[in-house]
């Protein structure tokens, strides 16, 4: 992408996968300096990524189909359609998809340093998180020992997730 203003659909985006489900790449090789944003599909037991805190940035997470799992300061929490999950800056958090089918999610986050990435991102041990495979073993601010463990996204096809076709 570029720094200019654009319009692209989801399912004209880069789509990529990993064991965190698949996601759409809006923001190309540059990222938005200001705001994150993805639309996530994730399988039951998917996660968006592992449990964790960001003390200066907020996320906000949009269900837009399928039912999710909230994990927010070691509590559970079902999310259907519709529902919406608000974490202000320094809330432990993650969503994992659950029940029969796929879950699609948006997902929205600030970014304060303008770099486009948040920076002091926090991943603490968690028991209700480790039940659902998304803590780590050991509280780290490096999201590379947190992630040791994930082979990276690799660029996949659009599978029709957005109609509610099957992967």
């Amino acid at each position: 992408m570029s720094d200019s203003w654009f319009v692209l659909n989801a399912r004209d985006a880069v789509w990529e996968g990993s064991p965190f489900g698949r996601f759409c790449a809006w923001e190309g090789e540059v990222p938005f300096p200001q705001l994150g944003i993805n639309v996530s599909v994730l399988d039951p037991g998917q996660s968006l990524g592992r449990y964790h805190r960001e003390p200066g940035h907020q996320e906000d997470f949009l269900v837009l189909s399928g039912t999710c799992i909230a994990i927010v300061e070691d509590e559970e929490r079902e999310l259907v359609p519709w529902d919406l999950l608000h974490c202000p800056p320094g809330v432990n958090h993650m969503i994992v998809g659950a029940g029969a089918g796929q879950a699609v999610v948006l997902s929205v986050g600030t970014r304060g340093n303008g770099e486009g990435v948040a920076r002091g991102v926090v991943y603490p041990v968690s028991k209700v998180a480790a039940r659902h495979g998304v803590s780590v073993e050991r509280e780290t601010d490096d999201p590379s020992e947190a992630y040791a463990d994930v082979p990276g996204p690799v660029p996949t096809e659009y599978g029709g997730w957005l109609d509610g076709s099957p992967a």
